[in-house]
C-alpha cells in the first residue's frame, strides 16, 4: 500500500506551513526581479491540452535524480533550514494581491518542476536563482550550486498576509489550502491511479506550472499545470479564489497512455488516528487526533448521508455507487477544541474540503480508503470519484469540479446531522453479560428537530448486513439540542469480516436525519 510516499509528504508539507509562517513579510525585503530563461513564447490553456495530447501519444519518459549530492542528502533540520527571501517572490513590488514563492529541492522532494510566469498570453519560464533563498544553516552554500537546479514546488500568498501563504503545490501532483482559520490540514491532489489496490500506487507529477499575471484589483488567480505519469497525462487549470472559504475552479483535461483500472479524480487526502468512535490506537494523552473525521456524500438522487472515518487494523476500500453526484468531501465536524486538547497542532481548525462536480460526472462510485495508521504523520484516509467508464488510450476525458477549504462545507443537508458516534461495549449496566454485544451512540442535531412536539414518535431505522439489532432507542439530548440514538449488534457467527450498518432517523413516515453508515469489524476473540 501506497502509505510510505504519503508519510513523507506530510510530514514536510506540515513543516513547510511553518517554515512560510517563519518567513520575514514583504515590506521588510528589498524586491529583486527574477531571472528569465529562454525567450517568451505563446500561452493559453487551449495550447496546454495540445501538449498534454502530444505527450500521451509519446512513450513516458520517467524523471531521473540528477540533484548534486550536497542537495540530495539534506537531512529533516537541514531542508528546514533553507528559506525562500520574499523579495524575490514572483510578482513582488507589482501592486498586486497575490505574490508566488517557490521551494526548493531536497529531502522528499528530488524531481524538478519547471515554473513560467504569463502575461498578456506570453510565457517566460522562471531560472532558478540561488538568491532567491537563504541557506542558513542547511550546509548548502548558493555559489556551489548549479544555476539549472530548478524548483520542488510553489506557495501561494495573498495580500491580507504576506507571512502565511494560503496555498501550496509540493510533491508528485498534491496541493494544500487554507481557509480563514488558516490552519492548514488536509491534501487534494491532481489524480489518483490505481489508489488502494493490491499492486503499487501509480502517482501522477506536475512537471510545470504556468502562473497568469492578475489584475492589479483582481481577487482570483489562474494557475495552469501540465500533469504525467506511466499511464496518463493531462492539463490543468485552477482558479483560485482566497477567502474565508477559499474556492478552487478545477479544469483537467486527461489523455490516458494505456488503460487505467482505476482512475481517481478530485482525490482527497486525510488524516484519522483516532476519534470517539474509534479507539484502536489510544496510548496518547490527546483525547482525539485527526483531520477529518468523516466522508460526507449528496448523491444524485439527492440523498445525504455520513460515514465517519476510522483506523482500521488491515486495508479497507470501499465504494458509494452514483450516478452524478452533487458532491462529497472529507470534513472535520467536531470543533470543539476541549475534544483535541491540542494547543500546537489545533486540530479544531483542520479545514473541511468539499468537491462539488460542474458538469455531469455519469456512472460511478466515491471510493473511500482507510488504511492502518500508527502515529498521526501518516495520511491514512483517501477519498476520489471512480468513473464507471474506464480510461482507454487516445479518449479526451474532462473534469470540471469546484474545491472548497474552509470551516464548513457550502451546502449541507436541511435534515438533522450526525455531530457524533461512539462505540463501546454493550449489553445492560448491572445485569451479568451472557454474550458479546457492541453499542453504537450516534448524535443528531439540527434539522427539524427543534419542531419535534413532547410526544412525538421518532424510531431508528437500522439495517446490518449481518448480525443482531438489540436494545435500539432514540431519545433527547439537550447538550446538542438533538437526539441520541442507541442500538447494540450482536454478532450470529463467528466471521471477522466487517459489518456494515445503515441508520436513519424517521418520524410519522418522513425522514429525520441524513443517512448514517458505517463499518465495524468483531473482534477475533470477544470479552464475552
Amino acid at each position: 500500500m501506497p502509505g510510505t510516499y504519503r508519510r513523507s509528504f506530510l510530514k514536510a508539507s506540515a513543516a513547510l506551513g511553518l517554515a512560510a509562517f517563519l518567513m520575514p513579510g514583504r515590506s521588510s525585503a528589498a524586491h529583486a526581479p527574477l531571472k528569465t530563461l529562454g525567450k517568451p513564447r505563446h500561452f493559453d490553456y487551449a495550447w496546454l491540452k495540445g501538449q498534454a495530447r502530444t505527450l500521451a501519444a509519446s512513450a513516458y519518459v520517467p524523471p531521473t535524480d540528477t540533484l548534486p549530492e550536497s542537495v540530495r542528502k539534506l537531512d529533516w533540520d537541514q531542508f528546514q533550514a533553507i528559506r525562500y527571501r520574499p523579495g524575490h517572490a514572483l510578482w513582488a513590488g507589482d501592486r498586486l494581491r497575490f505574490e508566488v514563492r517557490f521551494f526548493h529541492l531536497g529531502l522528499y522532494y528530488k524531481t524538478p518542476v519547471k515554473m513560467y510566469a504569463v502575461k498578456d498570453n506570453q510565457a517566460q519560464q522562471i531560472a532558478y536563482d540561488p538568491a532567491m533563498f537563504d541557506y542558513g544553516k542547511s550546509g548548502l552554500k548558493g555559489a556551489d550550486l548549479r544555476r539549472d537546479l530548478g524548483f520542488a514546488g510553489f506557495q501561494l500568498f495573498y495580500h491580507l498576509d504576506h507571512r502565511r501563504d494560503v496555498a501550496a503545490f509540493l510533491g508528485a501532483s498534491y496541493f494544500r489550502a487554507v481557509g480563514g482559520t488558516m490552519q492548514y490540514g488536509l491534501s487534494a491532489r491532481g489524480l489518483a491511479i490505481d489508489s488502494g489496490m493490491e499492486r503499487p500506487e501509480e502517482f501522477p507529477r506536475f512537471t510545470a506550472f504556468w502562473f497568469e499575471q492578475p489584475e492589479p484589483e483582481s481577487g482570483k488567480i489562474t494557475v495552469y499545470a501540465l500533469l504525467d505519469s506511466p499511464s496518463i497525462s493531462g492539463a490543468y487549470r485552477f482558479i483560485i479564489h482566497p477567502a474565508a472559504t477559499l474556492v478552487m475552479d478545477v479544469d483537467a483535461a486527461l489523455y490516458p497512455r494505456k488503460p487505467i483500472e482505476r482512475l481517481g479524480i478530485a482525490p482527497l487526502t486525510s488524516m484519522f488516528l483516532y476519534g470517539e468512535n474509534d479507539h484502536r490506537i489510544d496510548d496518547d494523552w490527546r483525547p482525539e487526533i485527526h483531520d477529518s473525521d468523516g466522508l460526507s456524500l449528496w448523491t444524485g438522487q439527492g440523498e445525504w448521508i455520513w460515514r465517519p472515518l476510522t483506523n482500521p487494523a488491515s486495508p479497507r476500500v470501499n465504494a458509494y455507487l452514483d450516478e452524478n453526484p452533487r458532491g462529497f468531501g472529507l470534513l472535520q465536524r467536531d470543533r470543539d477544541f476541549d475534544h483535541y486538547q491540542d494547543d500546537s497542532a489545533f486540530y479544531e481548525r483542520r479545514p473541511d474540503l468539499w468537491v462539488e462536480p460542474r458538469s455531469g460526472w455519469g456512472k460511478g462510485c466515491v471510493q473511500l480508503i482507510e488504511l492502518p495508521a500508527s502515529d498521526e504523520t501518516v495520511d491514512n484516509i483517501v477519498a476520489f470519484w471512480n468513473p464507471s467508464e474506464k480510461p482507454r488510450p487516445g479518449q479526451e476525458l474532462l473534469f470540471a469540479y469546484r474545491l472548497y477549504w474552509g470551516s464548513q462545507p457550502p451546502v449541507s443537508s436541511p435534515r438533522a446531522q450526525v455531530v457524533a458516534t461512539r462505540t463501546g461495549l454493550g449489553g445492560v449496566v448491572g445485569q451479568k453479560r451472557k454474550y458479546f454485544s457492541w453499542r453504537f451512540v450516534i448524535d443528531f442535531a439540527g434539522g427539524d428537530i427543534p419542531m419535534l412536539g413532547r410526544n412525538t414518535k421518532v424510531e431508528p431505522v437500522i439495517t446490518a448486513s449481518r448480525g443482531k439489532i438489540e436494545l435500539a432507542s432514540v431519545r433527547p439530548l439537550k447538550s446538542v439540542h438533538g437526539l441520541r440514538a442507541m442500538f447494540d449488534l450482536r454478532p450470529t457467527d463467528k466471521e471477522t469480516t466487517p459489518i456494515n450498518l445503515r441508520l436513519y432517523l424517521r418520524t410519522d413516515g418522513q425522514a429525520l436525519s441524513e443517512t448514517w453508515l458505517y463499518q465495524w469489524t468483531p473482534p477475533a476473540h470477544p470479552a464475552f
